[in-house]
């Protein structure tokens, strides 16, 4: 190879080490800058919209049928502040619960009052069925109270393959309020009475002489029956004051009270459908307003007396 030949090879490599050795402080010079560039934290925007989740405020004096709740005490506060938290931030089904009230109670607080059981109670209803005259437990007790069968009928309740009055909501609260003054007459206390309807009076009886307590307060009880009462409670106390739990409702946000008219039957029904045609309705809204009749017809052989519900025009 010529001496010139030479010379060219050896300035072309060195042409070519110059273009790669540029390239790679570029690239080094790059990465520093950007290793050494500060980014930023997030910026998070803050706005009223946006849910706080906090503690609620619990009543300084709390007071069930009469009977003051001993606040001092460390299980009850702490008890009934669950109570409180579950039922303010499960909102979607409180929001409904309150939007029922104004319907349910309507018809309640006449028949409590006349068989004067305490106000109170009308928020045992909405914590055995969430005023859903047609809950079904999985115990098999129906309707507002949850009753269950036996207890029905022994409190003047019609129960048949026909006709189930746990499902009408003026009987079986009527029905509810005779067990209740039966429990009252045995236990002297509201509170007990309402423990009572849920674990039975027996159960109650039980422990108050195995603890030698006479307090529901003071008694352990099975967990469900433990938190049973202050449920009840805090039902009370988030729909005396629905704004201080965080639920703003107008007016007109509460379902209507049902505006029905009756009719007496004395006599067997062969199709509902038919009958409820013939008076102007559907039927799905005669049996919206009278759960209580089961079938799709009534046999009546006895000719007994019932008032089926009929909404005004």
């Amino acid at each position: 190879m010529s001496k010139n030949k030479i010379t060219k090879v050896l300035l072309g490599v060195l042409s070519i080490s110059i273009i790669i050795l540029s390239s790679l402080l570029v690239a080094f010079t790059t990465r520093s800058q950007k290793q050494n560039t500060v980014i930023p934290p997030p910026t998070y925007h803050t706005s009223n919209s946006i849910a706080k989740v906090q503690s609620v405020p619990i009543p300084p004096i709390v007071t069930f049928a009469n009977d003051t709740l001993p606040m001092d005490k460390v299980y009850v506060r702490e008890s009934l502040d669950r109570e409180l938290l579950v039922n303010s931030y499960w909102q979607s089904q409180t929001l409904i619960l309150l939007k029922k009230s104004k319907r349910y109670f309507s018809i309640i607080d006449p028949i409590l009052k006349k068989y004067n059981i305490p106000e109170d109670f009308r928020y045992l209803a909405v914590a055995e069925s969430g005023l859903n005259e047609l809950a079904v437990s999985p115990t098999r007790a129906k309707g507002l109270w949850q009753i269950m069968s036996s207890t029905g009928k022994e409190n003047g309740l019609t129960i048949n393959s026909y006709i189930d009055e746990r499902y009408h909501i003026e009987k079986s609260t009527i029905a509810a309020c005779k067990y209740l003054n039966h429990s009252y007459k045995k236990f002297k206390n509201w509170s007990l009475v309402a423990a009572s309807y849920n674990a039975g009076k027996r159960g109650v009886s039980e422990q108050m002489k195995i603890q030698g307590s006479d307090s529901y307060y003071s008694l352990l009880l099975n967990p469900e029956t433990g938190r049973y009462l202050y449920r009840i409670i805090a039902f009370k106390i988030i729909f005396n004051s629905p704004e201080k739990y965080h639920f703003f409702l107008n007016e007109g946000d509460y379902y209507p009270e049902f505006n029905t008219y009756a009719i007496t039957v004395k006599h067997s029904i062969k199709n509902f459908s038919t009958f409820a045609k013939e008076h102007g309705i559907n039927y799905k809204e005669l049996k919206y307003y009278n759960p209580w009749l089961r079938k799709s017809y009534l046999k009546n052989p006895k000719q007994i007396s019932y008032q089926i519900l009929l909404p005004k025009k």
